[in-house]
């Protein structure tokens, strides 16, 4: 457990530790639990970035639902860019159910902007966001995570599945730039 890395010649320091991740992301499954039981969800994780959280979290669901990925890109560096790819979209049949968006991290809160309207237009039953982290300090967008793990400002993330440039994932504590 590294108090700081370095990561293409940034230096970013601890910000969230894995036990924090872990006993929060309980937390949130206990939480949806409660609220989703009966509902047979379809958990639709957003990769890269949300594939450690959507993994840790639905270890602790208890109740049935389905799992799908769709892979939209909209960053480069550390800025989001103005171009929204979807690279990999979902092929089941998603109208009439129970959406839970998973999703790394929201900040301008386009992606899910953008992807929930998609999933209107088929149309599901009901949307609910998952997020990690929110930053509702940067958000852009009429977006309301009802699921989050923790609130951040605007700093530059990474680790825990979150990227700088697709480095830095594999960090199991979250880690800001620092000096921010």
């Amino acid at each position: 457990m590294k108090d700081q890395v370095e990561v293409l010649g940034e230096t970013f320091e601890k910000f969230i530790s894995r036990e924090a991740i872990a006993e929060r992301i309980s937390q949130l499954a206990i939480n949806m639990n409660r609220d989703l039981t009966n509902t047979d969800p379809v958990f639709l994780a957003i990769l890269n970035g949300s594939f450690y959280f959507a993994s840790d979290l639905l270890k602790n669901i208890d109740f049935p639902y389905e799992i799908s990925f769709v892979k939209i890109a909209s960053y480069t560096g550390m800025n989001p860019g103005e171009n929204m790819k979807t690279l990999i979209g979902v092929d089941e049949n998603l109208g009439g159910r129970n959406i839970v968006i998973i999703e790394d991290i929201i900040d301008t809160g386009r992606t899910i902007f953008e992807l929930s309207k998609q999933l209107k237009e088929i149309p599901v039953s009901d949307i609910k966001i998952a997020s990690l982290i929110f930053k509702p300090g940067a958000l852009k967008y009429n977006v309301k995570p009802e699921y989050v793990g923790f609130e951040a400002a605007d700093d530059f993330l990474i680790g825990y599945g979150l990227d700088f440039d697709r480095k830095g994932r594999h960090y199991k504590d979250i880690y800001k730039l620092k000096g921010n």
